[in-house]
């Protein structure tokens, strides 16, 4: 299995072989391109990427594509560090913000295969983690929290809502200021808070994407692993697949880890990391608490690392942490209006337990999860047909207003315009 730091001598080495980014047919001097192993055949994404990039000015991006199951191109775009002149690597780490979902819940479903916790997708949350709700003046523990199950956190059908209340994953020093805790507040002070006002739906009821359910999913792993969150993940879901880079990043610039990229947005914002030094920051370094945002947006990654885990799933009978019953009910349809027309129609697509799920005609289904935070844009996509690619930004904002989801159909664009795929398979040692 392939370690990403010898990855990186890797990157080195082709350079100085020429093929490198200076020895890249066509490539313009604004964005320097910088592949794990160049190829002609599969140029189309680079137009793709190049081409999106400099429409919307980003500094920096990577792409990683593999095909049954076999790496075939892993690339960095532009900048990772536009102020020291470091160009973002094929290895690069970036915020990869909600495609953390899929993590989440990949480790939730691997913990309840273990039969003698006695826990299920149809176990109520509140009967295995037992907060004590916040004290509202003149408000009550609503009582459907009862009949909160696993699986309904899973697929966003629990009744958190934020566009009809709000998210309080981005609200760490509001719920440290009222709750009286050292800002900004964690998992331990967020939750309790959120019980404490009434849920939007009933449970089970309505789809509401809601990071603050994945933020509880986060504490069941740990209290059924008796491991920390991250630990776990890393130990039990990423390890097998000899992904070992991974980690949950660091909110201040400063604490970045080594070989992650610098992220950019021109905004300022309050500071909810440390008040007292001053009300304003970037937005991207002290604007929220991307600590506390583990288990629903907190991981960084590389692209091919990310591939590495999409691909795991291509063969259920060989997933080496899932069992096949398990894929099955990852990308399984939701009941209700979660996964049906109010005609009884099944939903063109839908949410799955942390994938966003579209049958296609041929019996199979396309896989996917996007991300965003302040300086970070993502997308990992499987695709019916055998190919998985996850597509990173150091960058979400701009002032062309074009939309980063574009991405989208570039991707499928490029790929459909491959003839020659390569043989190789750079995730091999």
């Amino acid at each position: 299995m392939t370690d990403w730091l010898t990855l990186g001598l890797a990157v080195g080495l082709a350079i100085a072989l020429g093929v490198g980014p200076e020895c890249r047919a066509g490539n313009p001097p604004d964005i320097p391109v910088m592949p794990l192993r160049a190829c002609p055949s599969l140029s189309s994404f680079d137009d793709e990427m190049l081409a999106f990039m400099r429409a919307r000015s980003i500094p920096g991006g990577a792409l990683a594509v593999s095909r049954n199951g076999r790496l075939v191109l892993a690339t960095g775009y532009g900048w990772a560090d536009q102020e020291a002149g470091e160009r973002v690597a094929p290895d690069s780490l970036l915020r990869i913000a909600s495609v953390s979902k899929p993590i989440t819940a990949v480790a939730v479903l691997h913990l309840l295969e273990d039969r003698s916790l006695g826990v299920t997708l149809d176990t109520p949350i509140f009967e295995v983690l037992r907060y004590q709700p916040h004290a509202r003046p003149g408000g009550e523990p609503d009582a459907r929290l009862a009949r909160v199950t696993i699986d309904q956190v899973l697929q966003h059908t629990a009744g958190w809502d934020r566009d009809k209340s709000f998210d309080p994953m981005f609200r760490p020093l509001t719920i440290a200021q009222e709750l009286g805790v050292a800002p900004p507040a964690g998992p331990s002070a967020i939750i309790p808070y959120v019980l404490g006002f009434p849920l939007d739906h009933a449970p089970g009821s309505t789809h509401a994407y809601s990071n603050f359910g994945y933020c509880l999913l986060g504490r069941l792993i740990e209290h059924l692993s008796g491991r920390p969150y991250e630990q776990y993940v890393r130990e039990e879901i990423l390890g097998p697949w000899g992904i070992r880079h991974m980690r949950i990043g660091r909110t201040l610039l400063e604490l970045r880890a080594p070989g992650e990229v610098r992220y950019y947005d021109p905004a300022s914002g309050e500071n909810v990391m440390t008040p007292e030094n001053g009300n304003q920051v970037p937005v991207c370094y002290g604007n929220f608490h991307l600590e506390a945002m583990d288990a629903h947006g907190g991981w960084i990654a590389s692209a091919p690392d990310l591939v590495r885990f999409a691909c795991a799933f291509d063969d259920p009978e060989r997933c080496p942490v899932l069992s096949p019953e398990s894929v099955s009910a990852m990308f399984a349809r939701p009941e209700a209006s979660a996964g049906y027309e109010p005609d009884g129609q099944p939903k063109a697509a839908y949410y799955g337990c942390g994938w966003m799920v579209r049958p296609t005609s041929d019996g199979k289904a396309n896989h996917w999860h996007g991300g965003s935070l302040p300086g970070t844009w993502t997308l990992l996509v499987r695709r019916h047909d055998g190919l998985n690619w996850a597509v990173l930004f150091n960058q979400r904002t701009d002032p062309s207003g074009l939309s980063y989801g574009d991405i989208d159909p570039a991707m499928h664009r490029a790929a459909d315009a491959v003839r020659e795929w390569p043989r190789w398979d750079l995730f091999a040692p």
